[in-house]
C-alpha cells in the first residue's frame, strides 16, 4: 500500500504556491494516510469476513440462505440507523477521538461473534457490529476533507479504498488459511477463529488514532507555521465557493438525494460481490477453501490497480460522474458474464475480475462528488446521510439475492437484476445530476 502523491509537475499549476502545496500534500499523506489505510483495511476486512464464514457458519447454526443473507443484511440495518447520529459527533467531538472509539467498539463486538450458536445471536450480533461501526467511512472521508485540497481528494480518496481492496486481496487467501488449518484449534471453529483474528487488532488501532491523529492542519507539529497557513488557506478559498451548509441544508442542494441514490446502486453491486463472491467460486466448482480464498482476492486487485489509475485521471479531468458511471456500467457487464458462465471456474473468476475492476474502483471516484455541493456541518452529516442511503443497498442485495436463490436454486437471475440496477446507476449519473455536478472541475 505504497503512498503515491503525485509530483507537482503532473498537477495543473495554479499560481507559484503550487510547487509547494504538492510538497506539503505529499508530507501530510506520509503522516496520516497509512494509520487511516490500515485502519480501513481491517473495517473492510471486518465487513467482508462473513462472505468467508458463510459455508461452516450456514452448516453450524443450520442457516438458508435467506436468513445468512438477512443476517448479512442486519450489519447495514444497525450502520444506517446510527450513521448521521455519529457523523454528527464526530463533527461535534472531533474525528480522532470518535473514531478511536468506534474501532474500539466494532473491535470487540465483531470477536464476540465468536459466541455465536444461534441463528438469533448471529443477527443480533450482526446488527450491533453494524451499530458500532456506523460512521466510520463517512467520518474518515469527511476527515480527509479537512486536510486536503480538491484537486488532490480523488487521489487520496483512492489511496484510501485501496486499502478495501487489500483487504480482499490479502484477507481472502488469510480467511481461507485460517478455515482451513486453524479449524478445531483450542477446540474452536474456523470461523471463530476468523472473526477474533478480525476484531481483536481494531482495539489496539483504536488506541493509536487517538494518540497519533490530529484534529486541525493547526495541530500539526510536524507542519511549519507557513504549511500550515498555505494549506488552511487554499481548503478554505475552495470552501468559500461551496458554502457552509447545516445537514438539513444540505438536503435542500440540487443534486444530494440524487447522489444518495447513486450510492444506494453502487451499494447493491458492492454488495453483490462482496457477500456473494466465494459462493459464486464455490458453485462453480472449488471447493478447496484456500484456494476459494486466493481466487476470491481476484476482483480486489483488479479494482485496486483501477481505482489508483482512475484516481489520477479523473483528477487530471474533473469529470468524476462520467468516470464512475463508466466503471458501474463495466460491472454490471461482469454481472451478467457471472450469470451466463456460472458452470466455468475460470470464467467466473474472470466475471468477478471485471465486477471487481468495476464496482470497487467506482466507490471512491464517486467521493469525490459529495464535496462538490457541501462543506461543514452539511458536509460531515450530508457524507453520513449518502452513505446511509447506500447501506441500505448493503440490506436490500444480500437479502434480495439470497431470496432468489432460495426460490430458484441459482443466484443467476439476481445477478442480472443487479447488472440493470448498475445500468441505471450509470445513466443517472451521466444524465440524471444537475450542471454542477456533471460540469468540469478548473484547477
Amino acid at each position: 500500500m505504497a503512498l503515491s502523491i503525485p509530483s507537482a509537475g503532473a498537477l495543473p499549476a495554479t499560481d507559484a504556491s503550487q510547487p509547494d502545496e504538492a510538497r506539503i500534500v505529499r508530507k501530510v499523506a506520509w503522516h496520516i494516510m497509512p494509520l487511516i489505510m490500515v485502519c480501513y483495511l481491517f473495517a473492510f476486512f471486518d465487513r467482508i469476513n462473513i462472505s468467508f464464514a458463510k459455508f461452516a457458519l450456514q452448516s453450524d447454526l443450520h442457516l438458508s440462505d435467506t436468513a445468512y443473507g438477512l443476517g448479512a443484511g442486519l450489519f447495514s440495518l444497525g450502520y444506517v440507523l446510527l450513521e448521521v447520529p455519529s457523523n454528527l459527533m464526530l463533527y461535534k467531538v472531533g474525528a480522532r477521538r470518535w473514531i478511536a472509539r468506534i474501532m474500539v467498539s466494532w473491535g470487540i463486538a465483531t470477536a464476540l461473534m465468536m459466541f455465536v450458536n444461534s441463528e438469533w445471536q448471529f443477527y443480533a450480533l450482526r446488527f450491533l457490529i453494524g451499530a458500532m461501526e456506523a460512521g466510520f467511512a463517512p467520518g474518515v472521508l469527511y476527515y480527509l476533507t479537512l486536510w486536503f485540497p480538491t484537486a488532490y481528494r480523488g487521489r487520496i480518496t483512492s489511496m484510501l479504498f485501496v486499502a478495501s481492496a487489500f483487504a480482499g486481496l490479502f484477507g481472502a487467501p488469510t480467511a481461507g488459511l485460517v478455515l482451513k488449518h486453524m479449524d478445531g484449534l483450542m477446540g474452536m471453529a474456523g470461523w471463530h477463529w476468523l472473526f477474533l483474528v478480525g476484531g481483536l487488532p481494531c482495539i489496539g488501532l483504536g488506541a493509536l488514532v487517538y494518540g497519533v491523529l490530529k484534529d486541525r492542519i493547526q495541530d500539526a507539529h510536524w507542519l511549519s507555521a507557513p504549511e500550515q497557513q498555505l494549506l488552511s488557506s487554499r481548503i478554505a478559498e475552495q470552501n468559500r465557493h461551496i458554502g457552509n451548509h447545516s445537514l438539513l441544508g444540505a438536503l435542500k442542494v440540487p443534486g444530494f438525494l440524487t447522489l444518495g441514490l447513486v450510492y444506494f446502486l453502487i451499494q447493491v453491486a458492492s454488495y453483490g460481490l462482496n457477500f456473494w463472491a466465494p459462493h459464486l467460486i464455490r458453485a462453480s466448482g472449488a471447493t478447496d477453501p484456500t484456494t476459494i480464498g486466493l481466487l476470491t482476492a481476484v476482483p480486489y486487485l483488479c479494482g485496486a490497480i483501477t481505482m489508483v489509475v482512475i484516481g489520477r485521471i479523473s483528477d487530471a479531468s474533473g469529470r468524476r460522474n462520467t468516470f464512475v458511471a463508466a466503471l458501474i456500467a463495466l460491472a454490471a457487464f461482469g454481472f451478467v458474464a457471472a450469470g451466463l458462465f456460472d458452470k466455468s471456474t475460470v470464467m467466473v473468476v474472470i466475471a468477478l475480475g471485471v465486477m471487481g475492476t468495476g464496482v470497487v474502483a467506482s466507490i471512491p471516484a464517486f467521493w469525490a462528488l459529495p464535496p462538490k455541493l457541501v462543506t461543514g456541518a452539511g458536509a460531515a452529516g450530508g457524507i453520513a446521510l449518502i452513505n446511509t442511503l447506500g447501506q441500505l443497498g448493503g440490506i436490500v442485495s444480500p437479502v434480495m439475492v439470497g431470496r432468489i436463490k432460495d426460490l430458484s436454486g441459482s443466484t443467476t437471475p439476481a445477478l442480472y437484476v443487479i447488472a440493470a440496477l448498475a445500468l441505471l446507476c450509470a445513466a443517472i449519473l451521466l444524465w440524471g445530476l444537475p450542471e454542477r455536478l456533471r460540469q468540469r472541475e478548473q484547477a
